[in-house]
């Protein structure tokens, strides 16, 4: 008689996904504030729990307490892609976690909104409770940073699509803005300074040509150390991209965009580089002209471009070059701005102005 079926047999172990929703569990609440409606059985310790999240909307408490007039929702959702693999070889789980929030984030303050909740998905080839748990720490550590509550989440185990220690994550962001706050780009003006602000790194853009050209060009592998930057290739390729919301969220508090009209664009500066998303917020007229060695390029960058021969166009449109983030704003308080930003911790620099001419970016 043939061996009877079931689903562990199939390649899905319900007693380790127990395991795993036990571990992530306290990473989601401690994210979660006053706005997070909690499952009542669940907040009672029992094992309960809802098919889906709520978030509060009180205008009179939580999040809502500024009492928004006429609030927007803004959405957001991105991956971390092939740096991934990355997190794989090295075997270390607990970074690419906030590169995803960071992702969605990023994005979304850029329109000056507050993230309010974020949910992630993971799949996987076969249920890993410790590599799990390594992930969701890290998303729950970014969602604190961010002042994001982690509300849910969905973990796929899918051994027929993924091979063993194959897996891949993908983030979902929601915020929300006053109508007559959103930034846009359309206030941007002739004479608005550009500001850049640093980047941790490469960030998660680019992994697909940083892995040719380190494992496949130099024969380089994960544990080789790399002089020029005190570390190893895993180390470096690995760290993390920074969190721009809690800087962006506080300036944009000091000059409220409604009454101030001191911030006209920011732009998260992702893939495509500066020419592409610098470009996405330039009204019809208006044309950034970025100055080339206004900032200091993190050596990870000319690393990279002397191993694999890559042309400047090419490192421009591809990495952010160490510039993560980018504020357009009135020239009378760029320095005022740099300097809230150099107390947040966050290196900045005048990276250009805006000039009249043909819609786009000009580095040189």
């Amino acid at each position: 008689m043939p061996e009877p079926w079931d689903y562990k047999k199939a390649g899905l172990d319900l007693e380790k996904y127990a395991e795993t929703m036990a571990g992530i569990a306290p990473l989601l609440t401690r994210t979660w504030g006053i706005s997070v409606i909690r499952p009542p059985f669940q907040a009672k310790g029992g094992k309960g729990g809802s098919f889906a999240s709520m978030f509060d909307l009180d205008p009179t408490a939580g999040f809502f307490r500024r009492k928004y007039k006429h609030p927007v929702i803004v959405t957001c959702t991105d991956g971390v892609g092939s740096k991934l693999k990355i997190a794989a070889m090295m075997q270390r789980f607990d970074t690419v976690g906030i590169d995803l929030v960071a992702m969605s984030v990023n994005d979304l303050i850029c329109t000056g909104a507050e993230p309010l909740s974020f949910l992630d998905y993971i799949a996987m080839h076969a249920d890993e409770p410790v590599m799990t748990v390594q992930l969701v720490k890290g998303i729950s550590d970014a969602c604190l940073e961010s002042d994001c509550a982690l509300v849910g989440g969905e973990t796929a185990i899918l051994p027929d699509f993924y091979q063993p220690g194959d897996f891949d994550m993908a983030g979902f962001c929601t915020g929300v803005v006053e109508r007559s706050g959103v930034i846009d780009g359309s206030r941007v003006e002739v004479g608005d300074a550009i500001i850049g602000l640093a980047s941790s790194g490469i960030h998660s853009n680019g992994y697909s040509l940083v892995r040719k050209v380190v494992f496949e060009a130099a024969g380089l592998n994960i544990d080789s150390h790399v002089p020029e930057l005190g570390k190893t290739v895993g180390e470096e390729l690995l760290t993390p991209t920074r969190l721009y919301v809690r800087a962006v969220r506080a300036i944009l508090s000091h000059y409220p965009v409604k009454k101030q009209g001191v911030i006209h664009g920011l732009a998260n500066i992702t893939g495509g580089g500066l020419p592409d998303n610098l470009a996405r917020i330039l009204p019809p007229g208006r044309r950034a002209n970025i100055v080339r060695g206004s900032w200091p390029v993190p050596p990870v960058f000319s690393w990279m471009q002397r191993l694999g021969s890559i042309a400047d166009a090419e490192m421009d449109r591809v990495f952010n070059m160490g510039v993560g983030f980018v504020m357009v704003v009135s020239p009378s308080f760029e320095a005022s701005i740099r300097a809230q930003l150099k107390g947040q911790k966050i290196e900045s620099w005048k990276i250009g102005e805006i000039v009249a001419g043909e819609q786009g970016v000009s580095i040189g």
